[in-house]
């Protein structure tokens, strides 16, 4: 099997995968929602699994942060693994007062300030969207569950923290629903290199309400099972 400078495949790698920023997150899905899952890669620490969950092959593995992480082993499963499924599930920062933490986000575009475009000569913006049957089955499903969730854009950002003071107030005043840091390079190498993507993200924070509650780092990583099972049941759909 193929090596990349980022993933030396020690087992297969599912059609359908779920992409964590944390390789931890990544682990523990493994251990409590796949069966017969084994390890496929520890390269750079960016765990990767195989397992089933109920009866369909499917992959989890962690990609770091940020959209050359994400642009990098996207690019990879894609391209080198062939890949043709890829949910990313993660957290993200409200920018809406009627978002909740804890609520989910399904990413139907993103909207970035980074510069990972430029890449792709086009003469003009590209908006990176969502597979419209993924995000479509993933809306069915969080309706059937009567999970609280919001369909839209978010804003993939380049910064964590910035200077810019008012970077929240006017990107939230164009309706963008949430921030965080992968999406559009997901989306954009989906796109361009014919795969299927979405993001299925959980409100861990609040960018305009200050007095919202913030959740812990031990939560993120392993709670937030509403997300992680809209995306594995959006994944035995396809």
């Amino acid at each position: 099997m193929t090596n990349t400078p980022h993933i030396n495949p020690l087992a297969d790698i599912a059609e359908t995968i779920l992409l964590p920023g944390d390789p931890m997150r990544a682990k523990m899905i493994s251990e409590v929602f796949l069966k017969d899952a084994v390890c496929f890669n520890r390269v750079r620490g960016a765990l990767g699994f195989t397992g089933t969950y109920k009866g369909r092959k499917i992959s989890v593995m962690g990609t770091g942060m940020g959209i050359p992480s994400m642009g990098i082993y996207s690019y990879e499963l894609i391209n080198i693994y062939g890949v043709k499924n890829l949910i990313r599930i993660g957290t993200t920062g409200a920018m809406q007062k009627e978002i909740n933490v804890r609520d989910l986000i399904l990413a139907q575009a993103a909207s970035t300030n980074s510069a990972y475009m430029s890449q792709f000569g086009l003469n003009g913006s590209f908006s990176p969207t969502a597979n419209f049957k993924l995000l479509k089955t993933a809306e069915e499903i969080c309706c059937e569950k009567s999970l609280p969730h919001h369909v839209g854009c978010v804003l993939t950002s380049d910064n964590f923290y910035t200077d810019d003071e008012n970077q929240i107030s006017s990107w939230s005043k164009m309706g963008i629903l949430a921030t965080e840091m992968e999406t559009a390079g997901l989306y954009a190498n989906a796109a361009r290199y014919g795969a299927n993507a979405l993001s299925i993200l959980t409100v861990s924070d609040h960018m305009i309400n200050k007095d919202a509650e913030i959740t812990t780092a031990e939560e993120r990583e392993k709670s937030f099972t509403a997300m992680i099972e809209t995306a594995l049941e959006s994944a035995v759909r396809l």
